[in-house]
């Protein structure tokens, strides 16, 4: 197993044995991808933003969405970490990995842990995608398991899929 260095993403990319669709190079990083805000929604606002700066308040749950759409081989997964820009401002997030197979947007918990308001941008960057190989393929990947988010676009709470 093996962390996918930039050379390895765009290699992947370029071949089709991986996909980001709206690549960004300013979101390549030596190792990873920062994957950028399309949607978010506050908890307790029932409007999801599209654009301009959302305001988060203190010490409240809010829900992001990818502008890019990822698509994992069945002997690829990804670890998410949120950027320390939102770290250091208090925001706090619990992402889970992208399971190998996996194909959709991402929707990203995340939490205001400060006592102050913090202003996030549509478009911004908010957590990097770190690509890791397998040491085999799946028998069974994402998809062909649970596959609840799988093909998901937006913001997504609920399977989109029951077992």
């Amino acid at each position: 197993m093996g962390i996918l260095s930039d050379r390895d993403i765009v290699e992947s990319l370029m071949t089709g044995y991986l996909g980001i669709s709206d690549y960004s190079e300013k979101s390549l990083t030596p190792n990873g991808y920062d994957l950028r805000i399309a949607e978010i929604s506050v908890r307790g606002d029932p409007e999801v933003k599209r654009e301009g700066v959302v305001q988060i308040p203190p010490r409240t749950m809010f829900y992001v969405s990818t502008v890019e759409r990822v698509r994992m081989a069945s002997d690829i997964c990804a670890q998410l970490w949120m950027r320390t820009t939102w770290i250091r401002k208090g925001c706090i997030g619990a992402f889970g990995k992208i399971d190998a197979g996996f194909e959709g947007t991402l929707t990203l918990g995340a939490y205001n842990a400060s006592d102050d308001v913090v202003e996030i941008p549509i478009g911004e960057r908010f957590c990097q995608m770190v690509f890791e190989s397998l040491n085999s393929e799946t028998i069974k990947d994402y998809a062909q398991r649970s596959g609840n988010y799988q093909g998901q676009t937006g913001i997504t709470l609920d399977p989109l899929k029951r077992r």
